[in-house]
């Protein structure tokens, strides 16, 4: 009899996208995974990953997560898997951990000890159907030791290696155990890094794994000991090394306007003893995203389109033209009124590089201050003199009023 998986990762419950709300998102998101779960006889749920945005989420957020796993213990799901990402805290992850354990909710938020991050998941007969290596998001300071005047590149071979060395132990003590029960079970491998050519998208709210050096993990250095392995901290769906067992499963919402046009999916996988077979369930569309680009006739062309359509969707628009248009966000505005399209963000390309194009040739962006880009914009709208006078006054007001909030 088959043993049915469901990989998924990177929700990201919480995240907000210019300043919305997407509570709305998130509950339709875990209702259609409890209904798939259901519906295909997934034995196993793994998350591989970055399950809240924040590592405080709010009274709301939580209060949707823990109606998702009540809803799943009891069902046809046996056992929920779930690992820290760079997103989450591994002490709020966790801190339920000894109660959710007793209804096979098996989290690991850090990897402190190795024993604990192989797991044994056994059938409703009490014997094991598989073992999962649950390796949660590896932070430097669980990893290594700094050392003063350390070359990035040292840092960098340095995580790589103890990263390497900490999946090689990890194999080991799971194919150890694999041996055993003399029994012909699956070996599945859980983590949430950056493999070397995985991709990204602009836009698409990844967070780089370490900051400064970047190192990829090579995903060849995986144990050959695993079966299976599912991977989070990408949002593009997507194999490792054009492997079919080896999987990003992505992110199941789009994170920014960089994913609009991305069709989400989780990973469903079927054992027959060790032999995987993988196929991708698209997930639904729960709230439409559209990032326009051009001119403003272009602009102006899709938005009347999208009116016409008369489908709620949010829109980001990124002006490009030559022709300075200070009214656009008046004019977009006046558009999209009392329409089911709203507007979260208006980047008029052609005001920033006028303001940014007159960095002197000894200038950095760095040098900028806010009163400086004030100045320059109003040069730049030709604003006269005496009218410069009072508008500088009234903004620095706004700035020292800021400052003191």
């Amino acid at each position: 009899m088959a043993l049915n998986i469901l990989h998924t990762s990177d929700w990201h419950l919480g995240r907000l996208l210019y300043g919305r709300n997407r509570y709305n998102e998130f509950d339709a998101f875990l209702v259609w995974l409890a209904d798939t779960i259901k519906t295909q006889q997934i034995d196993v749920l793994l998350v591989a990953g970055d399950i809240f945005h924040t590592t405080m989420p709010s009274n709301q957020i939580q209060k949707l997560y823990y109606q998702f796993l009540k809803k799943i213990v009891g069902s046809v799901c046996r056992h929920i898997v779930i690992i820290a990402g760079n997103h989450d805290s591994p002490a709020f992850l966790t801190a339920p951990q000894s109660l959710l354990h007793l209804l096979n909710i098996h989290i690991i938020g850090s990897a402190e000890q190795i024993e604990k991050e192989v797991i044994v998941l056994k059938n409703q007969h009490d014997q094991a159907e598989c073992i999962v290596c649950a390796v949660p998001y590896l932070r430097d300071k669980t990893l290594r030791q700094s050392k003063m005047d350390e070359s990035i590149e040292d840092k960098t071979q340095q995580l790589n290696q103890a990263i390497t060395d900490h999946y090689r132990q990890i194999g080991e003590l799971a194919e150890k155990t694999r041996q055993q029960f003399n029994l012909k079970i699956p070996i599945i491998g859980m983590g949430h890094l950056f493999t070397t050519g995985g991709k990204i998208i602009d836009g698409d709210g990844v967070r780089e794994l370490y900051v400064g050096s970047l190192p990829r993990f090579n995903g060849t250095t995986f144990p050959a000991c695993f079966d299976y392995i599912a991977l989070g901290h990408l949002h593009v769906p997507q194999r490792v090394n054009q492997s079919e067992t080896m999987r990003y499963s992505g992110s199941p919402i789009a994170m920014g306007f960089g994913e609009a046009t991305q069709e989400k999916s989780v990973c469903l996988i079927a054992f027959e003893q060790q032999t995987p077979t993988v196929q991708l369930r698209p997930v639904p569309v729960f709230q439409a995203l559209q990032q326009i680009k051009g001119d403003w006739s272009e602009i102006k062309t899709v938005l009347k389109t999208l009116i016409t359509e008369n489908t709620s969707i949010w829109v980001e628009i990124i002006y490009q033209s030559n022709e300075i248009k200070t009214d656009l966000q008046q004019q977009i505005e006046l558009l999209v009124q009392n329409t089911t399209v709203e507007v979260l963000k208006v980047y008029n390309k052609r005001l920033i590089k006028q303001v940014l194009g007159q960095l002197e040739p000894q200038e950095n962006l760095a040098d900028l201050t806010p009163s400086l880009v004030f100045k320059r914009r109003l040069a730049v709208d030709d604003i006269a003199e005496d009218q410069q006078v009072e508008l500088c006054a009234a903004f620095q007001e706004i700035l020292q009023t800021l400052n003191t909030v």
